[in-house]
């Protein structure tokens, strides 16, 4: 579904990215972990096309790198971005339909609509809601349910627990989980580095733009290094 190489981000001087290479098969979830810095979530804005990258992307067997990001989301391949980025001033079922914009299957999106509302109740109580006033799980829970919209085939998540209570982050991950059982291919960044683990196949290790480790998430949690450096152990 995606194959990453020599990717390299630069801003300005500063090279953030220095050539990453990592594969995602499809129907996979693959974690990048890595310490604050490393570059992990420049690597997702590079493949959704936010920043200027070079090195070659292929999403869906198809060369990617010079594409614009509204045809990305079109082409099934979205972005959960650190932060949540929720459109503020709009409600809750107004930020769910920006998720739709590139769609024009009016049944399909309404189906869609219900199966989000399903899948995040609480979205369906605040669904007249304006966005702003939702607490920090709950923009976390619609900007998953945005990014769902857009019917993805390849859902890139970028620090979906930051800033958020452990039970929340229960939740999050569980909804995370439910959404990869669906079929979606999934590349998660995350700084919880055990929680990433316990819910990917496989793992990368990020240190300073370089990725220095890749193994399953099996392997990952039992090795010592990643233990010491991201397990607290």
């Amino acid at each position: 579904m995606l194959e990453v190489r020599d990717l390299k981000v630069h801003y300005g001087g500063i090279a953030a990215v220095k050539g990453v290479n990592l594969d995602v098969a499809a129907g996979e979830m693959v974690c990048l972990i890595g310490a604050n810095g490393a570059g992990k979530s420049t690597t997702l804005k590079a493949l959704a096309r936010m920043v200027p990258a070079s090195g070659q992307i292929r999403y869906a067997g198809q060369e990617i790198g010079r594409w614009p990001p509204h045809r990305l989301s079109g082409a099934g391949l979205a972005l959960v971005p650190e932060g949540r980025g929720v459109f503020a001033r709009l409600t809750v079922a107004e930020n769910l339909a920006m998720g739709a914009y590139c769609r024009d299957d009016r049944a399909e999106i309404e189906a869609d609509l219900r199966n989000v509302f399903a899948m995040l109740p609480r979205l369906a109580e605040r669904r007249d809601q304006v966005a702003g006033t939702l607490s920090g799980g709950e923009q976390q829970m619609l900007a998953i349910g945005r990014a769902l919209m857009s019917r993805p085939r390849l859902l890139l998540l970028d620090e979906p627990s930051m800033g958020l209570a452990p039970l929340i982050v229960q939740k999050v991950f569980e909804v995370i989980q439910a959404i990869a059982k669906q079929g979606v291919t999934i590349l998660l960044v995350e700084q919880n580095a055990k929680l990433a683990l316990e819910a990917a196949a496989r793992g990368y290790v990020m240190e300073s733009g370089l990725i220095t480790l890749s193994d399953t998430a099996d392997a990952l949690l039992d090795n010592p290094r990643v233990r010491q450096a991201y397990l607290g152990e």
